[in-house]
C-alpha cells in the first residue's frame, strides 16, 4: 500500500470508534455541564435561580450578581490574600522541588529509593487528617492568623508530588549536556541553572499548575489558620454570601466564577506543557 492510499477502518474498528467518541462525548458532557449551570447562573436573576422551573438558558441575563459580589466587604482584601498565600507557596514549591527532584534524578546515595516511596505515600495523607496535629504545630510557632502559616501548609501538601512530577523530567535529560558544561568552567549549580533547569519547562508547567489549583481551591485549612476577615482567602471569603437572612445564590455562583477565571486562564497558558510533564517519565527510570 503506497503512502498516499487512503487507511480504510474495518466495520469493528469504525464501530468501536464511534462508541469511543460517543463515550468521550458522554464524559464532557457530565463533567462539563456543572461549570456551565455554575456561569449561567451567575447571570440568572436572582428570583429565577430560587424558581422550581430551571430551564438551561435563563428568560434574561443580568450582570446585577457580579455587582452585588465585587461590592461584598473584603473583596480586595481576599483577593490580595489569596495571590500572596498561593503565589508564595507555588513558587517557594517549585524551587525546593526542583532542587529536591534534581538530588533525587541525579545522584545516587543510600536510602534514594525509600525516601522516593515516603514521598508517594505522603502524598496519600490529606492535609485534612493532619489538621488538629497542624494547628498545634502552628499555634506552638505563632503561625495562626498569619500568611506565612498557611504558605507553609499549601507548600509542603504540594511538594511531594511536584518533587516526583520533576523528577521524570530530570532523568530524561543526559548528564552530557551538564558534563560538557562542566568542562567549559561551569561548576555543578552553574551547569544545572544554565542547561538542565531551562529543559525543566514542561514539568514545571506541569507541576505548577497542579501546585495552583491545589492551593487556590483549598478552603478548610485556610479557614482554621486564618481568623480574620481582612485575611481570609477567596474560598473563605465566599461565606459571607451565607447569613442569617438566607444565601444569596446569584452573587454567590458569579463570585465563584470570578474566583474560577484566574486558574483557568493560567491553565490555558500552560496546557500544552501540561500535557508533557504528566506523561515525561513513564518510560525511563
Amino acid at each position: 500500500m503506497s503512502a498516499s492510499t487512503p487507511q480504510v477502518l474495518r466495520p469493528d474498528r469504525k464501530k468501536h470508534r464511534i462508541g469511543y467518541n460517543i463515550a468521550g462525548l458522554v464524559a464532557f458532557v457530565l463533567m462539563a455541564f456543572p461549570v456551565y449551570w455554575l456561569v449561567i447562573s451567575s447571570l440568572r436573576p436572582n428570583a429565577e435561580i430560587r424558581s422550581y422551573d430551571q430551564t438551561l438558558w435563563p428568560s434574561s441575563i443580568t450582570f446585577d450578581n457580579f455587582s452585588r459580589a465585587i461590592k461584598q466587604p473584603n473583596f480586595g482584601t481576599a483577593i490580595e490574600s489569596s495571590l500572596i498565600v498561593c503565589g508564595v507557596a507555588v513558587l517557594g514549591g517549585m524551587l525546593l522541588a526542583t532542587i529536591a527532584a534534581f538530588a533525587i534524578g541525579r545522584f545516587r546515595f543510600r536510602g534514594r529509593k525509600f525516601f522516593m516511596i515516603v514521598l508517594l505515600v505522603v502524598q496519600l495523607l490529606p492535609p485534612t487528617a493532619m489538621l488538629i496535629p497542624i494547628y498545634i504545630q502552628l499555634n506552638d510557632l505563632g503561625g495562626l492568623n498569619e500568611y506565612w502559616g498557611v504558605i507553609v501548609i499549601y507548600l509542603v501538601s504540594t511538594l511531594p508530588f511536584a518533587t516526583w512530577m520533576i523528577r521524570g523530567f530530570v532523568i530524561n535529560i543526559p548528564p552530557e549536556l551538564e558534563e560538557s558544561a562542566m568542562v567549559d568552567g561551569c561548576s555543578r549549580m552553574g551547569a544545572f541553572w544554565r542547561v538542565t533547569f531551562p529543559l525543566l519547562a514542561p514539568g514545571l508547567a506541569a507541576a505548577s499548575i497542579f501546585s495552583l489549583i491545589t492551593a487556590w481551591n483549598e478552603y478548610l485549612l485556610a479557614y482554621v489558620v486564618l481568623q480574620d476577615n481582612d485575611k481570609y482567602t477567596l474560598n473563605v471569603w465566599l461565606m459571607n454570601f451565607t447569613t442569617s437572612r438566607g444565601i444569596d445564590y446569584g452573587a454567590l455562583m458569579a463570585a465563584s466564577t470570578m474566583i474560577a477565571i484566574p486558574v483557568v486562564a493560567f491553565f490555558l497558558l500552560v496546557q500544552k506543557y501540561m500535557a508533557t510533564g504528566l506523561t515525561s517519565g513513564a518510560v525511563k527510570g
